[in-house]
């Protein structure tokens, strides 16, 4: 079996008003996660994409993906 190359995804990650942190990777539909803690939300968004990878309509999103790093930030103004 051909062993997958490693991709890297964005994510985005929001603390809420309520303090849970939420996840969203923006390329694949539906995928989104919660977590208490920054660690346990990175976490369940590697675990969701995972579950999301498994179906082929999605490899084939991400297939072509050449994404190394991207920041997305925030300022005060």
């Amino acid at each position: 079996m051909k062993k997958s190359k490693n991709k890297f995804l964005p994510i985005i990650i929001e603390k809420g008003e309520d303090g849970y942190y939420v996840a969203e990777c923006p390329i694949l539909p539906g995928c989104y996660t919660q977590g208490r803690t920054l660690d346990e939300t990175l976490k369940n968004i590697k675990e969701v994409i995972k579950l999301i990878l498994e179906e082929k309509k999605n490899k084939n999103l991400i297939k072509r993906l050449n994404l190394e790093e991207l920041t997305i930030t925030t300022i005060k103004v």
